[in-house]
């Protein structure tokens, strides 16, 4: 009897350890299954196709044809009423007889214009100071303008197209230097051009400080971060954006002290939008706003894993609130609105709804939506809160676009430049400037 007891004793130890193996391999399974694609290991694309990929495109596929559209007004080339040169050719000699026609009255028969890049060639010009003495003995000396500091210097044109080519064409400081010299017949090393870079950043400071003031005053402001590599180690980008305002800034930190040392008070009467980094949630403002896209797209991902009608109910759940939102003017923001509270109600009971504990991803899914859950739904409350945060992605994306053309930046004094210059050409963007002329006003300014 005792023996017998002994051994279901030994069973059952043995059976707890094994469970224990079994639940750990059961997540090495899930990890090798549901999370190592070529976006994040040596798998080659090739072999995504049976794989769930959590950061997939959201856009649907659509029914149009490839091309221009239907009532697409194009652009075309056309010829001007008063071109800058004219070239005519006339009959001098009959072609049958070989009569002079010098002296007959032609007439117009065809025209046709060719438009062209002018040859560019860089333009010197001296700058000269000269000194009067007055009858009473008093020597008047005058004086350079502001923007003619040493003995030669590089012009307004050549800073703005140089930060033009760097912050919008992402061009790398090799290319720069092709272009200048090839097309421009301008020959400037790489190493000298870091000097107008760095003397047009010091003259659009005050620009960038004005559009920090701008989104900090805004009543919506869209925020995001992505990782980028100076001098091969791992830093950061940061922007806060609002419809007309793009800022840019870098840093090494990921976490609070970012938010702290360049909006210190918070946004007291904004609405913040941003994904689920817990580092916005430390920023005082109004209230908050988690971005649809992000969601829908982790809900896709965990319908694809395990198969969970609640994920695809979810899911639904938020198209449907993307719906309504199209569906909403401003007065409806004003009253009660039944759509608006019933998928209120079926966001709190799909919260409710428990999940099986072995779906460790999907509940952890789960529980952050319980503890954000009164920012679901914001842009349902809010006529000017955008129902995702895709603005701000697109505010930070360049910064990737540019380490893929030109690599890592070499240091953070060049990250920095960057973050400057691009918050001045994104915003020149949203508000239908032109980039270069906006660029060419700042380069004459003096620096501070």
């Amino acid at each position: 009897m005792n023996s017998d007891k002994k051994r279901i004793a030994e069973l059952e130890s043995k059976v707890i350890r094994l469970e224990s193996i079994i639940i750990t391999l059961l997540d090495k399974i899930e990890g090798l299954t549901h999370r190592k694609n070529s976006r994040n290991s040596s798998v080659p694309p090739s072999k995504d196709e049976n794989r769930a990929l959590k950061n997939q495109s959201l856009r649907a596929k659509s029914d149009k044809k490839v091309g221009g559209q239907t009532g697409h007004k194009g652009t075309t080339l056309k010829i001007v009423e008063n071109p800058d040169q004219t070239i005519e050719y006339k009959p001098n000699f009959c072609n049958c007889c070989g009569n002079d026609l010098s002296n007959v009255q032609e007439e117009l028969l065809l025209k046709r214009q060719v438009v062209d890049i002018p040859v560019i060639f860089p333009k010197y010009t001296e700058h000269r100071t000269f000194k009067k003495t007055c009858s009473c003995g008093h020597q008047n000396e005058s004086a350079f303008p502001d923007n003619v500091r040493s003995t030669i210097s590089y012009g307004a044109n050549i800073q703005a197209t140089i930060a033009y080519m760097h912050t919008r064409q992402y061009l790398p400081f090799e290319r720069m230097s092709e272009f200048l010299k090839d097309v421009c017949n301008l020959p400037i090393s790489q190493g000298t051009i870091s000097n107008p870079l760095n003397s047009f950043a010091l003259k659009a400071r005050p620009a960038y400080d004005l559009i920090a003031e701008k989104v900090w005053n805004e009543k919506v402001v869209g925020t995001d971060q992505t990782g980028i590599k100076v001098n091969g180690k791992n830093n950061w980008f940061w922007t806060w954006q609002s419809k007309l305002s793009t800022y840019v800034v870098f840093s090494k930190n990921r976490g609070t002290a970012t938010i702290k040392a360049n909006f210190p008070e918070g946004f007291q009467d904004t609405v913040l939008v941003h994904d689920c980094w817990a580092g916005h949630f430390h920023t005082q403002c109004k209230t908050h706003r988690l971005c649809t896209a992000h969601l829908l797209r982790e809900l896709i991902f965990l319908e694809q894993c395990f198969k969970s009608n609640w994920a695809t109910n979810f899911k639904k759940l938020l198209h449907n609130a993307l719906e309504l939102k199209k569906n909403l003017n401003q007065e409806h923001y004003e009253h009660p609105v039944s759509e608006r509270e019933n998928i209120k109600i079926a966001l709190l009971a799909l919260l409710e709804n428990p999940l099986p504990e072995k779906q460790k991803k999907l509940r952890a899914f789960h529980k952050r939506m319980i503890k954000h859950q009164e920012y679901i739904l914001t842009f349902l409350h809010h006529f000017h809160v955008p129902p995702d945060n895709n603005a701000s992605e697109r505010a930070i994306r360049n910064v990737k676009v540019k380490q893929k053309v030109s690599g890592q930046f070499k240091t953070e004094n060049g990250a920095q430049i960057y973050a400057v210059i691009r918050s001045v050409t994104d915003t020149c963007i949203k508000n239908g400037q032109n980039i270069l002329g906006a660029f060419k006003t700042i380069a004459i300014l003096k620096a501070e």
